[in-house]
């Protein structure tokens, strides 16, 4: 590979790839095109499941500006293949990509018939985004502002057909098929018919479930995918079209009635307030303002920043979300310029990372398939040895072929990926009957692997809602003494109350007060009434009606009869708002008092940002020791101040200024202090994971220190234990990157003895997160391993250290209430949305249960689906030995199993064991032993060959012991040792005529006998209880398993006739029955000696 001719896609982003361009090659297209012929079409198969080896056998290397198609590799750990074909169009202009820059969008633009020039556009799709050539960059690159397309977020459901070629196009399905064919051809038609029967109903499972994740999916997206929009053209005429033909720069008018968002939108003019829940998870309805517009002549860096959707989210209306409600001018409309559309959009990312999933990566399943490759080098063995056997005896042509590639069959069960997946449903069914939801059942294993749990704080460990605690007023520069609730006479016409008053984004939705709990929460403890204007107030006056509020009349001091109607008229209108934000951590509005001429602003917001915008001798000396003593004790602490603004302010200008104007030299007016308390069930909950070594890690947004105390209290951090802070700064005037240590309270003086028990646990924020990620990579991974803090982290911030907890080796579940942690439960090892709402679509599992009892649950119920996935794919590797075994060595003597013996084996004994063992339940506690990853490890190996050893012993004593035996003779129709003359001539014909292929002779049914109770005596011994599923004495199984028993003693015992003829099994003395069951009791009790001895040399390996 030439390293000039490797392009990197997406540089730096999640869906970086590496491209190389390919240019189709006649001849080599006819030379695969014979080898699919001379092959059968398997070739075309084997290129259909290797898109790279379809490319290098089908075209030769180009550059990628000639490419007709592209080979892409993802730069991940799973480093997969993908193929595109580069497809040409004509676009208007000599060249499109230069006249970008100057073009301006119209309605006539994209498709404008007068351009004399068109130039080709090469470009390819992948993942449902378009991918196009540019010839500048030397690349190609997603370019969203050229061919927009159209606006639709297409979740095409595949029809029936198309989903069952994908289905039985998988490998497993086709070696099946060859299966089926071959016993057909071997005549073995009853076993065939019932591997079909069986592949039918898998696929058909199959084939419901992945149509019925489409059709949600599809559901999903479909209610604003086409919907009739107003968009404002040219002259501001309104023209109504469908929200397909919208295109970025589209300025879309919002209905006053709301409307389901079809695009990202940005807001110019008005004012709307939207339900997020699809996206963010939280249904509290949220306040979108216009874009500030300032003043023209004044200096606004924000106009001449570019806008970006992270900045300016207070002011986008994203895709998919819910607008209540809109308040606008007279004359004018509530618009937004459309940024983004179908896929590019918020919810269109979201659809993409669902039906584009990353594959799950686990040990489990990576050696299973080695084990597989192991059993496929067992088979080649016996096919070479089958051929040389049949050779040597001068066997037909026709039936060596058959009997060597049976052989095959035999040692690679066909019905082991249903064996596999029916843990994981009956662990996926008892999660359902608890509460928790699962959309990606693979994951169920994975979580028995789980060694560390993230949880959000808010609403996952602490109650959703705050309660007002207290309040803490300054007055001169000093604080005054606490006081419980500021509903008091005295204070009613005090800046404090007012700040408290107005300062929030709660809005009256059908007449109840709705917006984020901490707004309501301190809106409430006022007292004050909230009053908005009706739709026809707004309409008849030349500007947005404030939102008005005012105390309720017995709060007002009594005044005398005159004055009474002016005192009654004491109301504040909230003029605008800037709403809050994450990344400033605050919120301010500017109100004016009723009769004020001049405005006032008021900010609340984290105290440490809040008193950085106030004057310094406003703030109190003590400031800092009143907030830490605060917060120590896990309280949620507001800060609130004021500024009365200039005279000069007027409606106009406020409306176009940007906060940063009005956000300086404010006065500060004291403390709110917030109770979140923690959830019943959390500290019982963390003890328990604790108990089982399972770490656990917090990661909010929310203050540090609130959420040290927090940690504390709910048992997170134990009280002996020290907890230091990690503060990180950015490099600043020349200066490099630095971190600082501290202590987040004075370590107690404590003895030595108990100093050594003392634990660390690392603690930082997300600014400090961000600035160790890009400057000290390889201190993140040391700080990971012992952090359990994470404040004020920003949603891609929580993805990120999930991302560096698995970069340790860590299996990482997330436990999150929805809202802004998507992307964590994501991906997350196994991620656990407490929330219903749209936004669990993300999350592998959703608990209708609103506290953390689902993770132990999920944990357990995992570790019981590893153990049976464990458990099974022993049993049926041992399954197809025993039965290579049995086979090989009636082989020697030429002959086989009969065709209803195997179906005795694999559907009365095999299908019966693996469906009833895998029904164990969830042990009732977590342990401080995990269940292994993978199989491939030293114990769990040493077990599986120790029982095919003894197996293999037996079946061989079996087989040799018989031929020993003194009345044994080459057995034919007419052979009677077990006196039964009286029987012979009845059955002489049929028995001629069967006897064709050998199959009724004694090794036959003395192999037959042994390996039966072979297959009953591994699933017994493999089928684990304690620690991690309940004891196997379950009733299926147990009842299964004794049936089976009766019935094997019952025909070796007692001899029926009409079973022996179907069985194809043959008469042999009552003396060597006797000695059979010797062999099988033996076996047993080496078979469950040599297990406890594995159990006993693996519980010694994992305590060392």
């Amino acid at each position: 590979m030439e390293k000039e001719d490797l392009k990197v896609l997406n540089k730096g982003e999640e869906e970086e790839m590496e491209l190389q361009g390919y240019r189709l090659c006649r001849w080599r297209l006819a030379l695969v095109g014979l080898g699919v012929l001379c092959t059968g079409g398997f070739l075309l198969l084997l290129l259909y499941w290797m898109p790279e080896w379809c490319v290098k056998s089908t075209c030769t290397r180009t550059t990628a500006r000639d490419a007709e198609v592209v080979l892409m590799r993802s730069t991940d750990e799973f480093r997969r293949w993908f193929l595109a074909r580069v497809r040409v169009m004509l676009a208007p202009g000599s060249n499109p990509f230069h006249s970008l820059e100057t073009q301006t969008t119209s309605p006539s633009s994209p498709s404008s018939p007068s351009c004399p020039f068109s130039s080709p556009i090469r470009y390819f799709t992948f993942h449902s985004t378009k991918y196009y050539w540019n010839d500048e960059m030397q690349n190609f690159e997603v370019l969203k502002r050229l061919f927009f397309g159209v606006n639709e977020i297409a979740v095409k459901v595949p029809s029936v057909f198309k989903l069952l070629i994908k289905e039985v196009l998988n490998p497993f399905y086709i070696f099946q098929l060859f299966s089926v064919i071959l016993w057909s051809a071997d005549e073995y038609y009853y076993y065939a018919v019932a591997i079909v029967f069986m592949s039918v109903i898998s696929i058909a499972t199959s084939l419901y479930t992945i149509k019925k994740q489409y059709i949600m999916l599809h559901d999903m997206v479909a209610a604003h995918s086409i919907v009739r929009v107003s968009v404002c053209r040219a002259n501001n005429e309104i023209e109504e079209i469908l929200s397909t033909d919208l295109v970025p720069g589209d300025v879309m008018v919002i209905p006053s009635n709301g409307t389901i968002m079809p695009c990202d939108a940005v807001l110019v003019s008005g004012t709307c307030i939207v339900n997020e829940s699809m996206l963010t998870g939280e249904s509290v309805p949220v306040t979108k303002t216009n874009l500030p517009n300032p003043v023209p002549g004044e200096r606004g860096e924000e106009t001449d920043s570019a806008y970006n959707t992270e900045e300016h989210k207070r002011h986008t209306l994203f895709c998919g979300t819910n607008v209540i409600q809109t308040r606008f001018y007279t004359g004018e409309l509530v618009k937004a310029v459309v940024v983004r559309t179908g896929f590019s959009t918020a919810k269109g990312q979201l659809v993409r990372s669902i039906l584009y999933p990353k594959p799950t990566d686990f040990k489990l399943y990576r050696d299973a398939y080695l084990f597989l490759l192991c059993l496929v080098a067992v088979a080649g063995i016996g096919f070479v040895y089958s051929i040389v056997l049949s050779v040597m005896n001068k066997v037909p042509a026709k039936t060596i072929i058959i009997e060597s590639l049976d052989i095959i069959t035999i040692t690679v069960p066909p019905a082991l990926p249903a064996a596999m997946t029916a843990g994981i449903v009956y662990a996926q069914r008892r999660l359902k009957r608890i509460g928790i939801f699962c959309i990606s059942p693979q994951r169920i294993n994975i979580c028995g692997q789980i060694n560390l749990v993230c949880f959000d704080k808010t609403g996952t460990l602490t109650e959703d809602g705050l309660d007002l605690w207290g309040v803490q007023r300054v007055e001169n520069g000093s604080f005054h003494l606490s006081e419980e609730n500021a509903y008091k006479e005295n204070l009613v016409k005090s800046q404090f109350v007012a700040c408290m008053a107005t300062c929030h984004s709660l809005t009256k939705i059908e007449g109840q007060l709705s917006g984020d709990p901490l707004d309501l929460k301190m809106f409430e403890a006022t007292g004050w009434i909230l009053e908005e204007a009706t739709e026809e107030e707004t309409s008849l006056h030349n500007r947005i009606m404030p939102t008005v509020v005012r105390p309720p009349k017995q709060l007002l001091p009594p005044e005398p009869a005159e004055l009474y109607e002016l005192s009654s008229a004491y109301e504040i209108g909230i003029v605008r708002q800037f709403p809050f934000s994450s990344a400033l951590q605050r919120m301010t509005v500017v109100a004016r008092l009723l009769g004020e001429k001049r405005m006032d602003a008021y900010t609340k917001g984290a105290p440490e940002v809040v008193v950085s915008l106030c004057k310094k001798e406003t703030v109190p000396e003590n400031f800092a020791e009143v907030l830490e003593s605060y917060t120590k004790q896990g309280f949620r602490v507001i800060a609130l101040a004021h500024r009365r603004l200039e005279s000069k302010l007027n409606w106009h200008k406020v409306q176009n200024i940007s906060r940063d104007h009005i956000e300086a030299n404010m006065e500060f007016l004291g403390l709110i202090i917030m109770q979140n308390k923690l959830k019943a069930e959390t500290p019982g909950v963390l003890q328990d994971l604790h108990g089982a070594h399972i770490r656990t890690v917090m990661v909010t947004g929310d203050n540090m220190l609130t959420a040290i105390s927090v940690a504390r209290d709910c048992g997170m951090i134990p009280p002996q234990d020290t907890v230091i802070i990690a503060d990180a700064l950015p490099p600043h005037n020349g200066q490099a990157a630095k971190i600082t240590w501290r202590y987040a309270d004075k370590p107690s003086k404590i003895s030595r003895l108990e100093k050594t028990q003392e634990l660390y646990h690392f603690a930082m924020n997300g600014k400090s997160f961000a600035v160790i990620e890009e400057h000290f990579p390889d201190m993140l991974q040391k700080l990971v391993l012992h952090g359990t803090v994470f404040a004020r982290m920003a949603p891609d911030q929580k993805t990120q250290l999930i991302e560096a907890l698995q970069g340790v080796d860590y299996f990482v579940g997330m436990c999150g209430d929805g809202a802004n942690d998507c992307g964590a439960l994501k991906r997350a090892h196994g991620g656990i949305s407490l929330s219903e709402l749209e936004a669990s679509v993300a999350s592998p599992f959703t608990s209708r249960t609103p506290n953390i009892s689902c993770v132990p649950s999920l944990i357990r119920e995992g570790r019981a689906a590893l153990i049976t996935s464990f458990c099974v794919f022993k049993f049926m590797a041992l399954y197809s030995i025993i039965q290579y075994i049995s086979v090989t060595l009636l082989y020697s003597i030429l002959s086989n199993l009969g065709d209803f013996q195997f179906l005795f084996i694999d559907i009365a004994i095999i299908l019966l064991i693996v469906f009833t063992m895998s029904l164990n339940p969830a042990w009732k506690e977590l342990v401080s032993r995990r269940p292994p990853s993978g199989l491939i490890s030293g114990p769990l190996l040493f077990s599986v060959l120790t029982q095919i050893l003894i197996c293999l012993g037996f079946q061989t004593i079996t087989f040799l012991w018989v031929r020993q035996q003194p009345w044994y003779t080459v057995w034919t129709p007419l052979t009677d040792v077990c006196n039964r003359s009286s029987h012979i001539n009845v059955s002489d014909d049929n028995d001629t005529e069967v006897d064709d292929h050998n199959i009724q002779n004694f090794e036959n049914t003395s192999l037959f006998y042994v390996s039966c109770f072979q297959y009953l005596i591994v699933a017994i011994v493999f089928s684990k209880g304690k620690p991690f599923r309940h004891h196997l004495l379950i009733w299926p199984f147990v009842l299964s398993a004794i049936c089976l028993y009766i019935f094997l003693l019952f025909i070796m015992f007692h001899p029926v006739e009409g079973i022996d003829e179907f069985l194809e099994i043959v008469c042999v003395p009552f003396e060597w029955r006797v000695k059979l069951f010797l062999i099988i009791v033996v076996n047993a009790a080496v078979s469950v000696l040599v297990e406890k001895l594995c159990c006993k040399v693996k519980m010694f390996l994992s305590t060392k």
